[in-house]
């Protein structure tokens, strides 16, 4: 490198590191001398981004009974009612630990589509419990739980 051109070597990044320093300073400065208000705080409620339901699907309060719900009507519906006893079938859920019987499956014609009532009794870590349902065989040939209520 020249002599002339080793004076100003390294010259550009203490320059760049000093106006940046400056800009930061200045920046900093300004707002400090306008202050803050919290009106300026408050959300800006003139911009309209787009629409948002505020209906919130159904969701379940106790998840383990709905997975517990979902077992008994897998159940129910792949069941063979003329080969259910008067023991009925077992049902159990490995994910929930609970477990039961279904007993009394009946098959019905409502409105065009195949229904099945049921009882059930569910054993969990609340207690047993028995309950009333039933599942129905909907358009698109997916079984759909349209009643399951507990007995007290």
């Amino acid at each position: 490198m020249a002599r002339r051109a080793q004076v100003f070597a390294g010259w550009g990044r203490r320059v760049f590191v000093w106006l940046s320093i400056a800009a930061a300073a200045a920046v900093l400065a300004g707002c400090g001398t306008r202050g803050f208000s919290l009106e300026e705080a408050v959300a800006d409620r003139s911009l309209l981004t787009g629409s948002v339901s505020r209906h919130q699907p159904d969701i379940p309060a106790d998840p383990v009974a709905a997975s517990d719900e979902e077992t008994i009507r897998n159940a129910v519906s792949s069941a063979v009612v003329e080969a259910v006893g008067e023991d009925g079938i077992g049902w159990a859920n490995a994910a929930t630990g609970s477990r039961g019987a279904i007993r009394g499956i009946s098959e019905r014609q409502d409105k065009s589509r195949l229904c099945r009532r049921f009882t059930a009794s569910r054993e969990s870590f609340d207690g047993v419990h028995l309950y009333r349902g039933e599942t129905c065989l909907g358009p698109a040939r997916i079984w759909t739980m349209t009643a399951f209520d507990r007995v007290e």
